[in-house]
């Protein structure tokens, strides 16, 4: 039986009404602090190439602060515990670039979309429907659902349709449903998203493939327009709207099958899938002229594509987040044979991604490859359940 979880921490999402003048704040806040994160990256490189692997800290860049305000005044007018958080975002990439590196995988920093009021109460309080933001006002704010729980931050993000407030809260009480008695493994793929091992198959709607012709026209209107016009400006918000839209239908997507699945189960097993290594091109091998082998990367162009279409890693920390709002459980498990190992009598049946049935020629079991996957890790979650 699952325990019950009381509590979890929750982030409500709020649209902003801000006027022209709050807008133009908020964009004016929003470029300075990419500008520090930008300058503070910057030094953090110099840094490190001249000091033999070691780099600026948290605490050296902060300290820099009160002198960076007195030689440009502008960041003056920015809320100080925002600057701190710029800081201690690019500590975090800094700190994520080297993981990845070590991990054999792609580096990269993210890009900077948003600010955050790490104090709620301290720049930042919700007063009603009017969110007080320090240096920037009283902002109406579309309050669709009381705030729940003990406020701890606030972000502000700007997407394609407008801002919106990200307020998140801890001690938020659960909504516990009743337990079924039963437990279920799942299997997601391409063909169809996922297979339980009671047999339930939901599609694939493959939302961005849909898209694809209505993308692609919206990056055509774009190329079209000279750099820096004000028709350039509009196809922008245009393409960043399509793409907006395929991201919340896949959103969608993910809650309604997630509250199916904690709905009719207790606990649900699934592979602990690395989805970044899935995605990632082969390394290019040396072809003895100086030159490198084809990587098979067109090959792999679309794979990737209908991996990043699926977003299995974003359902699963929807379905992680639901269980535990429900008062069940999720278990992920290794995913190491589980499409190769037969549910039928543990036969080791090897077959390539492109055969879609299983076939044992031990116990002639016939059985579709995703729901002979979602019976074996059903069972060996069951099995690692009982030793625990």
């Amino acid at each position: 039986m699952a325990e019950r979880v009381t509590t979890v921490r929750k982030t409500y999402k709020y649209k902003l009404d801000p006027t022209l003048e709050q807008e133009q704040l908020l964009e004016t806040t929003l470029y300075r602090c990419r500008t520090l994160y930008n300058g503070a990256l910057e030094q953090r490189r110099v840094w490190w190439g001249r000091g033999e692997g070691k780099s600026a800290t948290y605490y050296q860049q902060a300290s820099e602060l009160p002198d960076m305000k007195s030689a440009c005044p502008e960041f003056a007018e920015v809320h100080s515990q925002v600057l701190q958080d710029v800081l201690k975002r690019l500590d975090k990439a800094f700190q994520a670039f080297f993981r990845r590196i070590k991990a054999g995988e792609t580096p990269g920093y993210p890009r900077y979309h948003s600010f955050t009021y790490p104090q709620y109460g301290a720049g930042a309080t919700l007063d009603g429907s009017i969110l007080t933001l320090s240096k920037i006002g009283r902002v109406r704010l579309r309050l669709h659902r009381p705030l729940e729980g003990t406020p701890k931050t606030v972000t502000i993000r700007r997407e394609a349709d407008g801002w919106y407030a990200c307020i998140s809260c801890e001690n938020v009480p659960t909504q516990p449903t009743p337990f079924t008695g039963r437990e279920t493994g799942i299997d997601v793929g391409l063909k169809v998203f996922l297979v339980t091992a009671h047999g339930l198959v939901v599609k694939n709607p493959q939302h961005f493939r849909t898209s694809e012709r209505r993308l692609a026209k919206a990056d055509k209107a774009v190329a079209r327009c000279q750099k820096g016009s004000t028709g350039r400006c509009k196809a922008l918000a245009r393409r960043a709207k399509a793409h907006q839209k395929v991201k919340r239908q896949r959103a969608d997507f993910h809650h309604k099958v997630a509250l199916q699945l904690v709905g009719e189960n207790d606990v649900i097993y699934l592979e602990d899938l690395q989805v970044a290594n899935l995605r990632r091109r082969p390394a290019p091998k040396p072809d003895g002229n100086g030159g490198y082998l084809p990587n098979g990367a067109k090959r792999k162009a679309g794979l990737n594509k209908s991996i990043s279409d699926a977003g299995w890693a974003r359902f699963r920390t929807i379905l992680e987040y639901k269980a535990a709002w429900a008062g069940k459980r999720v278990e992920a498990l290794p995913p190491a044979y589980t499409s190769q190992d037969c549910s039928g009598c543990g036969e080791r049946v090897p077959k390539s991604l492109s055969v879609r049935t299983h076939v044992c020629p031990s116990c002639g079991l016939v059985l579709d490859r995703d729901e002979n996957a979602a019976i074996n890790i059903l069972r060996a979650g069951q099995a690692r359940q009982a030793l625990t």
